[in-house]
């Protein structure tokens, strides 16, 4: 049921630490290691070492197993210590000798990392669409809403006019960053690794130019040494991109719980979105927001792990890359799930109309009222001593018609360009 078995039996404990949760993990990969060994096979027919008629039949085994994994029908057992024994397993049982001949010229090692290549980049893909998605919405909201004053903040004192407009449009173009980092990542495991074998290649004449072009790689990892490093340098490099997206949306949700609590009162969300109290009747929590806040701010601590497990490791295959997966690809299923309940929830959004005649806003416009005295005349530093002077004194009285005219500001949000700086 190894890979690897020579007939030698190993103590159950070891067996049992060193496979560690695998089998659970491993079912996100099945998919792409059935792809992976598809393009494998029919290498080896074009090489030479099985016949076309043991392509036909490997594949028709493969596209077997690919339909259960599709259903949800597909299983790890216990007596198989990860994915890709199982798949060999179910081959040879299925085509006896036949089976046994699609792990020629390869090794586990280069298996699972071809399987996490395809994943990692289909994922990535996922994610960013998701975030376009997301992206698209926040445009929206901020059009809907792009006359609705909201009082801008530094160090939480009051400081000076915002929209709802510009707020919503701010994290969209935020994550336009995070899309580049995205595909960053994607161009990174965007390149073949089968074919390194066990990190130094094999000495079957093997194509790999082939399995480049069957799986939809953009190119391959050359180096087959550098193949077996890019493990851990991926998931780091991923783990970046994914902790970029969770902190802008960490910090949209810290806003969020901010301006729903009564003491600011700016947004609000429908009663089925929120939670109560079980001694307070009056409470509607965002519990929602606040489990985004949280689970992103996990994420973001990934790459620390990630480079804590591989940053001193010498060149070659170490166990310690199997320790990568499991928390990289909860952080891809995380990621999409925050990123469709976040999409969904905002849409749902109520905005307060805000009273900016309250005394509570009365020194919003103060640098506007200085730039007006500026225009008419006076030297910024005379007009701040003047305005600043009425603020001591109490004589201070807002204008609060002044426009900001320039790209990107309260009343010219460039929407449009925003929008065509999303890349590709």
């Amino acid at each position: 049921m190894k890979l690897w078995d020579k007939g030698i039996s190993i103590d159950k404990k070891i067996e049992q630490f060193t496979v560690g949760n695998d089998r659970e993990i491993d079912i996100h990969i099945a998919k792409y290691d059935v792809i992976a060994s598809k393009a494998h096979a029919k290498m080896l027919q074009k090489i030479g070492i099985i016949t076309v008629e043991e392509l036909v039949e490997l594949l028709g085994g493969l596209k077997v197993l690919e339909n259960q994994i599709e259903n949800g029908t597909f299983v790890i057992d216990p007596q198989f210590e990860d994915v890709h024994s199982k798949i060999e397993f179910e081959l040879t049982k299925s085509l006896g000798e036949v089976g046994k001949k699609i792990h020629t010229a390869r090794s586990r090692n280069d298996q699972v990392l071809v399987a996490l290549h395809l994943y990692y980049k289909e994922n990535l893909g996922i994610i960013k669409e998701k975030t376009k998605s997301f992206f698209t919405t926040l445009l929206e909201l901020a059009e809907t809403h792009k006359d609705k004053v909201l009082p801008g903040y530094t160090h939480l004192q009051v400081a000076m006019p915002s929209s709802f407009g510009l707020w919503f449009s701010a994290y969209a173009e935020l994550m336009i960053d995070d899309v580049y980092l995205l595909n960053a990542a994607i161009q990174t495991v965007d390149q073949n690794p089968l074919g390194s074998a066990a990190g130094y290649g094999s000495s079957f004449p093997i194509d790999r130019e082939l399995t480049t072009k069957e799986m939809d790689f953009s190119t391959l990892k050359y180096n087959v040494v550098a193949a077996q490093m890019s493990r851990g340098k991926s998931e780091r490099t991923i783990a970046a991109s994914l902790g970029s997206l969770s902190n802008t949306m960490s910090r949209f949700a810290m806003d969020i719980c901010l301006y729903m609590s009564q003491n600011f009162g700016f947004i609000s969300f429908p009663d089925e979105l929120t939670t109560g109290s079980s001694i307070m009747p009056h409470k509607k929590n965002p519990d929602v927001f606040e489990l985004i806040r949280g689970k992103c701010n996990k994420i973001q601590a990934l790459q620390s792990e990630m480079i804590l497990i591989t940053n001193n490791l010498p060149s070659g295959y170490h166990r310690d890359f199997q320790l990568l997966k499991e928390n990289i690809i909860a952080a891809f299923e995380e990621v999409k799930d925050i990123l469709d309940i976040f999409n969904y929830s905002i849409q749902q959004i109520i905005v307060k109309n805000i009273d900016i005649n309250s005394d509570l806003y009365k020194y919003l416009f103060t640098v506007d009222n200085i730039n007006t005295l500026v225009v008419e005349g006076q030297s910024f530093r005379e007009a701040y001593q003047k305005i600043g002077g009425e603020v001591q004194d109490g004589t201070y009285v807002p204008d609060t018609s002044k426009h900001h005219t320039h790209v990107g500001s309260i009343h010219n949000l460039s929407l449009d360009k925003i929008r065509a700086k999303f890349p590709d």
